[in-house]
């Protein structure tokens, strides 16, 4: 990557950030997006096997932008396919963090900074985007989202995570890339939820950062509902038994650690 970046040295490490988006036929909303975040930190877009003109719309980004790498995916893999994909490329060139913004124009691009800064003044903690939802939402996503929430405070056993399914969020680089490695975790749209219940039962540190979300009429989802309400559905089993079997070390690792290792939505 021929990225660089200045690097600022926090109360406990440096800080050297990247926005990581990754991107499968968004073709239209990806290049506002990308000159909306020049400015802020070098971009990484990660190609999950796009169409040949959403292939060369990426292209084009990187050529005009020293400050943009493209890391292209032969074959799609899934949003959670190319964040891990994603994660592993940043790490090995040097990033500490990666913020994670969609690329369908959904996210807010003026809270980047925000999101960064909270990660700055606490680089161990995973800042996690809360929505704050304009009329634009669908009622229905809307509703269904909390049956999620639910499934994830009882697989966590904690109330830490605000909102576990929302792709706009700060990861400290060296503890993701570490749970990927090492935990199973979803390729698809179970993964933005299933790594924060990991993060938690770690007893890492997380932040709620309130953000707007929109969704814009042109936009494009990619969740297929038979496919990924099948995949969350396993998801949330899977960690339900996984929470059952790892109990003792999770509150093991609580009384251990006192001081609390969570906050509460920013203001």
């Amino acid at each position: 990557m021929n990225i660089n970046t200045p690097e600022r040295t926090s109360t406990t490490q440096v800080f050297k950030p990247c926005i990581l988006i990754p991107v499968y036929n968004h073709e239209e909303a990806v290049g506002s997006i990308a000159e909306r975040l020049l400015d802020i930190a070098p971009i990484l877009l990660v190609d999950d096997g796009s169409s040949a003109n959403c292939q060369k719309r990426l292209e084009s980004i990187a050529r005009q932008h020293d400050s943009v790498d493209l890391l292209r995916l032969p074959v799609n893999q899934g949003k959670g396919g190319a964040m891990k994909a994603g994660f592993r490329y940043a790490l090995q060139q040097g990033f500490t963090h990666a913020l994670q913004i969609d690329a369908d124009g959904q996210h807010n691009t003026e809270d980047a900074e925000i999101f960064l800064r909270q990660g700055e003044e606490h680089p161990q903690a995973i800042i996690c985007g809360c929505p704050i939802y304009d009329a634009s939402v669908p009622a229905l996503r809307f509703y269904a989202r909390y049956l999620t929430h639910v499934w994830i405070w009882i697989n966590s056993l904690s109330f830490a995570v605000k909102d576990s399914m929302c792709g706009y969020r700060v990861y400290p680089l060296l503890d993701a890339v570490n749970i990927i490695d090492t935990e199973s975790t979803g390729d698809r749209m179970d993964f933005d939820s299933e790594i924060m219940v990991h993060w938690v039962w770690r007893n890492l540190p997380v932040i709620n950062q309130p953000t707007k979300v929109s969704y814009p009429i042109d936009g494009i989802s990619h969740f297929a509902p038979w496919r990924d309400n099948y995949l969350i559905s396993k998801m949330h089993a899977t960690l339900f038994f996984g929470m059952l079997f790892r109990l003792p070390k999770i509150l093991g690792l609580r009384l251990r650690n006192r001081k609390p290792a969570h906050q509460g939505l920013s203001e």
